[in-house]
């Protein structure tokens, strides 16, 4: 099958978003799929406001256009909701072609603690940019629910894995001042609710790795914190490994992949009981739950390191790769539109090779 992504999220940032749309184009060609992506890379981007580590490419869509042309895919796969996302919808739907969207992020709920926009603005965009899309692909449950209750589209179950090569025990290569060290990673910003973590009293040391809009006055408000910056991918096992507890007080996430990454690494969770922790969590006695996150903190260090990468075993990016085909196969199984016509102008290769 020939399958055609285009996302508005890729490197050099390092988010959930950006390692799933990596691991799942990795999967899809190892299964023996065609696989091509249209990403901000080669066209011209500005700051996303209040997010300048972020760029976006507004003008690009003349080019996005003339790639569905040139590659005529099978199944065309809309990732994310910004510039890149609405060209490519914005074509499909004048060319009458099917495409699937998926949904990454609590966009609304980001907007409204950003800016104060209410909820209800947010959600009806949302509901205008997936109403066309064949089938909406989510991380989990509670996220088909919200859409559902919001009216958005035709939620579908698409969950998340983890790289168990690359996120797995090994030995801790970054020494602390002082034991135990919980640790946080993830973007520095109001909506993941890291000061509910920085302002917890606990004996230890505090870690956040990740970059963001907040990243300069949390530093100066908490001194104590040490604040590694932004890390790649690769670097990541290092400091999970290096900690005693990973900490995840967003309350906002649709999933939260750090959490399995901590835990393929053999660190266990201390979160709120809320979704997305929840979803990703369950009943598993490697996580603890709790709305006291500081006593689910000082529990999670009685977890053992073992039961913590047990449990992240039960989560491939093969099998959720496979969901996520399937997905695209029974759309095109029940699909009579017709290919877009080929262009006789030149191609322009917006191909993006596995090891970007």
């Amino acid at each position: 099958m020939k399958i055609l992504i285009i996302t508005d999220a890729w490197f050099p940032q390092v988010n959930g978003v950006v390692r799933t749309l990596f691991k799942t184009r990795e999967c899809l060609i190892a299964a023996g799929h065609d696989v091509e992506m249209i990403t901000p890379e080669p066209f011209f981007s500005v700051p996303l406001p209040s997010y300048p580590e972020i760029r976006i490419a507004p003008f690009a869509n003349s080019a996005i256009r003339k790639k569905i042309r040139d590659y005529e895919p099978d199944a065309l796969h809309i990732a994310t909701e910004g510039p890149l996302g609405l060209a490519a919808r914005r074509y499909a739907v004048k060319i009458n072609m099917p495409f699937t969207t998926a949904y990454h992020t609590r966009f609304p709920e980001y907007v409204k603690a950003r800016t104060g926009i209410p909820l209800s603005v947010s959600y009806a965009f949302l509901r205008w940019f997936h109403k066309k899309s064949e089938r909406v692909m989510v991380p989990t449950p509670a996220v088909i629910t919200a859409l559902k209750d919001w009216r958005i589209g035709n939620p579908v179950l698409w969950p998340r894995g983890v790289d168990l090569d690359l996120f797995s025990p090994g030995k801790a290569t970054f020494p602390s001042k002082k034991n135990p060290v919980y640790l946080s990673i993830g973007r520095v910003a109001v909506e993941k609710n890291l000061e509910a973590f920085l302002s917890l009293d606990l004996e230890g040391e505090k870690w956040v790795v990740g970059d963001g809009p907040d990243l300069e006055s949390l530093k100066k408000k908490y001194p104590d914190v040490t604040f590694f910056g932004m890390k790649s991918m690769e670097e990541l096992p290092d400091y999970y490994r290096s900690a005693d507890v990973f900490v995840f007080p967003s309350k906002t996430d649709t999933f939260g992949l750090v959490m399995l990454e901590a835990m393929g690494c053999g660190l266990p969770v201390a979160a709120y009981p809320v979704d997305g922790p929840i979803d990703v969590l369950g009943n598993t006695k490697s996580a603890v739950m709790d709305n006291d996150l500081k006593k689910a903190c000082e529990s999670a260090l009685h977890i053992s390191r073992k039961s913590a990468r047990k449990y992240a075993e039960n989560f491939s990016w093969q099998s959720a790769t496979e969901i996520f085909a399937s997905h695209l196969e029974t759309r095109l199984k029940n699909s009579t539109a017709p290919r877009p016509k080929k262009s006789s102008e030149n191609k322009i290769d917006y191909k993006v090779s596995a090891q970007s």
